[in-house]
């Protein structure tokens, strides 16, 4: 038995796009919600569109675990430096939970590398800004890492 089969997988996640909220689930019962940022070129699966991927999705692993907030991260390893507010770069901060698309349609979410990270843009978080992950708050995707396993289900709708 792995460590993954162990983790609790009541916890899932449920993004609506519409209203630009991270919903937590338990045992699909609402434990908290949070704004977030999905794309501001729209939704869709097409590679290279900066688009947010819509349906099924898991967590297929998660990386920055005791890294510092704001740390920057680059193919998903930390940096060493600290990012500051604010910048035109689409920064990947904090923590990472890289999604992995469960239909046909997502397939290749993974390959395009989608996340739910921490970003240096927080005064854009609750409108479309990102290019194509879905942005959350540095305090935010640190609780949210803290109690979601590898392996929880994500709806993007």
């Amino acid at each position: 038995m792995t460590d993954n089969d162990r983790c609790d997988l009541s916890f899932s996640l449920k993004v609506d796009v519409t209203q630009q909220t991270l919903h937590l689930l338990s045992n699909g019962k609402l434990v908290k919600s949070w704004p977030v940022s999905t794309s501001k070129f729209g939704l869709g699966s097409e590679p290279g569109s900066y688009k947010t991927p819509l349906g099924k999705f898991r967590i297929h692993g998660k990386f920055g675990e005791g890294a510092a907030p704001w740390a920057i991260f680059k193919s998903r390893l930390p940096t060493g430096e600290i990012a500051v507010p604010g910048g035109e770069e689409d920064g990947v901060l904090t923590r990472i939970l890289w999604l992995e698309g469960l239909e046909e349609a997502n397939r290749n979410t993974l390959e395009r590398y989608i996340y739910i990270h921490g970003t240096n843009q927080e005064d854009q978080i609750g409108r479309p800004a990102s290019h194509g992950c879905i942005r959350l708050r540095n305090q935010d995707v640190m609780e949210l890492f803290a109690v979601v396993p590898e392996g929880a289900e994500v709806e993007i709708a």
